[in-house]
């Protein structure tokens, strides 16, 4: 451990210098992309029905599942929070926990105006702040626009996760290293959809090529109101949401 921290900060030193910057750029493309799949050709988003999301947790469940995220109720690449809006105007926002028991609706009262949840998990910028304070490289977006974060370049700095305003990056236990959802780049590059898209219920999620007319994402986006996540912040999300109430950060 004293020779992994001791790489690390020596590491660290050498980003800020600017010694490491031209092999981390060189090598991204090798990091993200398997063999046999053109980046080039995608352009990856998602969109979120919150009418239609009922706060089952099956989505952070079989994100935690796919992707190996630890059990405890602190690490999460997805998850869901409930929204209850009162008369008196106050607002009171939980993390659903998937693993109780029962139903997630809250218990309305005479103050209850409004109750529903909300999805949240990286919204893949297109001009990610976590990216642009990575001293290694580590953390990086593809050609496809996905954000990723090379485990094996990664010195669990922790400035990525503090400069992300979604709160959706953590530092794993099991790795010392940042982690964050991926969309599930290791299917999404296979054809298939990511975990918590194919679990949904009720389809509140909704995957697929932004710039393909035939996606499902594109019948999303025409048909819908579309509002993203701290738009004042100008990092161009990829996840859009639809419905989504003003109350919501």
């Amino acid at each position: 451990m004293e020779r992994r921290r001791f790489l690390k900060k020596s590491l660290t030193l050498l980003a800020e210098a600017g010694v490491l910057g031209g092999i981390a750029t060189a090598a991204k493309t090798a990091r993200a992309e398997p063999k046999g799949y053109d980046p080039s050709k995608h352009r990856y988003g998602m969109g979120i029905q919150i009418d239609k999301c009922i706060g089952c947790g099956k989505c952070v469940e079989a994100c935690k599942e796919e992707n190996n995220v630890p059990r405890d109720v602190a690490h999460f690449r997805t998850w869901v929070e409930r929204y209850v809006i009162e008369q008196d105007g106050g607002v009171v926002v939980e993390r659903v926990d998937p693993g109780s028991s029962g139903s997630h609706e809250p218990i309305p009262n005479e103050n209850t105006v409004r109750t529903f949840f909300v999805p949240k998990l990286c919204n893949q910028c297109d001009n990610p702040p976590c990216v642009q304070v990575c001293p290694v490289g580590a953390t990086f977006k593809t050609e496809d626009g996905v954000i990723l974060v090379d485990a094996d370049r990664c010195i669990g700095c922790r400035y990525c996760i503090q400069a992300c305003p979604y709160g959706a990056r953590y530092l794993n236990p099991l790795t010392d290293t940042a982690d964050k959802c991926t969309f599930c780049y290791h299917r999404i590059t296979k054809g298939l959809l990511p975990a918590c898209v194919e679990v949904c219920p009720t389809q509140a999620r909704i995957f697929g090529d932004i710039d393909s007319p035939a996606s499902p994402l594109a019948r999303f986006r025409r048909m819908n109101k579309l509002h993203v996540l701290k738009p004042s912040l100008n990092t161009e999300p990829k996840v859009q949401y639809a419905d989504l109430d003003g109350e919501v950060r």
